[in-house]
């Protein structure tokens, strides 16, 4: 039998950093009070008209940029309709027709091998970005038998970021997802944090045979981490294969991913396509963005959002990041990405790095090695680590200097991670860990143990 090909392509939503709403001045704020951040506007109230949060385009341009897209010097906003109880106006303002950035890539790597030490680098083909604004939050009461309309989310910046069916399982997925976040949290252009729904994902997934077109496709959506991403993905392949196997048919329907079961289940069939009844936003106008040959000369800057020169102030990006890390430090690139991968642990690296004798190499052991599955163990991120950088450091500095052997060394961070304040040579001297130097010293010792054991030693010397 030909194998089955599985195809899979992302939507992911992702929240702009930005202080106030796409198109209202209410504040964003995550796990504020219910309906504390409501404008006029965010109620949908008659009257009440869309003002373009000029922030929430930059961080669009600037996302567009950093994943090679073409950005759209004119693109038009379109209002999707449909009626749900938190979506008050009855329509989402969103980019159907022409958005801000077309035609990106987003190049991604993962292991090929168990012990993490063989990279592969991939690219995913990013359809388009586009800019809408979010829907309220639905909270369902089962007790009372009722619902609940937060509005705080109403009216929040999103970026849309569509990929193309360029993947082929959960792992690749994840990856792209996991750069992706990366690049956003760099950027700044958004905080990704996918607990707080800053970053939801939505997957698409098929199979096929080969040489035979794609198969029914299947939506998961509002994957909220990543590694449920990877186990969805998985899943809902392993699941068509098969139904169909079994002589089923696939439905073109909409899945949820539960957590706990670690399967997908069925929440709506797509097969009567919902019509949105797209059509233009008529209270805004084309955004028309700018480079540097097309500004006009008599124009304010600050009235305008130049392409070029929001290029020129983008940051390193993750790619170029690892790249130095390795340069710079003489580390595997697997290495590189295990620093990244771990908010705060490049920057711990490098100021360990700045304050000891020992070789970034031997360096980078402690930190993956035994720093960073202390933090696995306890579920502790970098920044709230007992063992700051400074006393790794002095720790290291120790070893380097032979005045404790590695055995005692790892002893000694046991006991700096109990946080109780004291310095690694305190540690040393008060539980006698330290490396004899001194020949008399050891050979004083050594004529003590003989003088002490001389039955024992005349036994050894007769045998």
């Amino acid at each position: 039998l030909a194998p089955w090909i599985p195809v899979v392509g992302l939507e992911i939503h992702a929240q702009i950093s930005s202080n106030s709403k796409l198109f209202s001045g209410s504040q964003v704020q995550f796990a504020a009070p219910p309906n504390s951040l409501v404008s006029f506007f965010d109620a949908s109230l008659p009257g009440t008209l869309p003002v373009l949060n000029r922030r929430c385009v930059e961080a669009a341009v600037m996302t567009g940029l950093a994943l090679n897209c073409s950005i759209n010097k004119k693109s038009l906003f379109d209002r999707k309709h449909y009626f749900y109880a938190d979506l008050p106006a009855g329509y989402q303002i969103t980019q159907q027709r022409v958005p801000i950035a077309v035609n990106g890539s987003l190049s991604y790597s993962l292991c090929i091998d168990s012990k993490m030490s063989q990279m592969v680098t991939k690219t995913v083909r990013i359809k388009q970005i586009q800019l809408e604004q979010d829907s309220g939050k639905s909270l369902h009461d089962d007790t009372r038998c009722q619902t609940l309309v937060d509005l705080n989310r109403a009216g929040v910046g999103l970026m849309e970021v569509v990929m193309e069916p360029d993947m082929c399982c959960g792992e690749e997925a994840a990856a792209a997802v996991r750069e992706l976040q990366l690049i956003l949290q760099t950027l700044g252009s958004s905080q990704a944090v996918m607990a707080e729904g800053q970053l939801r994902v939505d997957a698409n997934v098929s199979v096929h045979h080969p040489g035979e077109p794609y198969g029914v496709r299947t939506e998961v959506k509002n994957i909220n981490s990543i590694r449920f991403l990877a186990k969805a993905v998985d899943y809902e392949i392993q699941r068509q294969i098969e139904e169909l196997e079994n002589g089923g048919t696939i439905l073109n329907e909409t899945r949820a991913f539960d957590s706990k079961l670690g399967c997908t289940v069925p929440m709506r069939d797509k097969e009567g396509k919902q019509d949105y009844r797209f059509m233009p936003e008529p209270n805004l106008p084309p955004l028309i963005l700018y480079d540097a040959k097309s500004l006009p000369a008599n124009m304010n800057h600050q009235q305008v959002i130049n392409i070029d020169w929001i290029h020129e102030r983008l940051p390193d990006l993750p790619s170029v990041k690892r790249e130095k890390l390795v340069e710079q430090y003489g580390i595997l690139p697997e290495h590189s990405f295990t620093l990244l991968n771990e908010d705060g642990l490049a920057e711990f690296f490098e100021s360990v790095v700045k304050q000891t004798q020992m070789k970034p190499k031997k360096v980078i052991g402690w930190i993956l090695k035994d720093l960073l599955s202390y933090l696995k163990q306890h579920s502790l991120t970098v920044k709230e680590s007992p063992v700051s950088s400074f006393l790794l450091a002095d720790l290291l500095n120790l070893l380097e200097k032979k005045e404790i052997s590695s055995t005692a060394a790892k002893q000694v961070l046991a006991e700096l991670w109990k946080g109780e304040g004291k310095t690694p040579l305190e540690i040393v001297k008060r539980q006698k860990l330290e490396l004899l130097q001194d020949q008399k010293e050891l050979e004083q010792i050594c004529q003590a143990v003989i003088d002490g054991q001389e039955n024992e030693v005349i036994m050894m010397v007769l045998g």
